[in-house]
């Protein structure tokens, strides 16, 4: 099962390496990442892998949205059936 984490807001130190120790921890694995810089606002967008994660999806989500809301980043994780949904439309 893949989820997508995206991060958007003002650039500052330390974004990256926030979400990915927390991902660490709870042993999601990054399949990809892409990571822009448009005029100091941040956005990167994340393919992980979590069906070997330790915690339920429904609390990563909001562990996520709480580590942004700490670092002044707004951080999503949707699962991908979502956006395959979507696209059948």
């Amino acid at each position: 099962m893949k989820g997508i984490i995206t991060v958007l807001g003002k650039d500052k130190v330390g974004i990256i390496a926030k979400v990915c120790t927390y991902l660490a921890e709870h042993n999601l694995n990054i399949l990809d990442i892409s990571q822009t810089i448009v005029q100091d606002y941040f956005n990167m967008m994340m393919i992980v892998d979590i069906s070997g994660a330790t915690k339920a999806f429904e609390d990563i989500v909001e562990d996520l949205h709480f580590i942004g809301e700490s670092i002044g980043v707004e951080i999503k994780l949707q699962h991908e059936d979502i956006f395959n949904i979507m696209h059948r439309i």
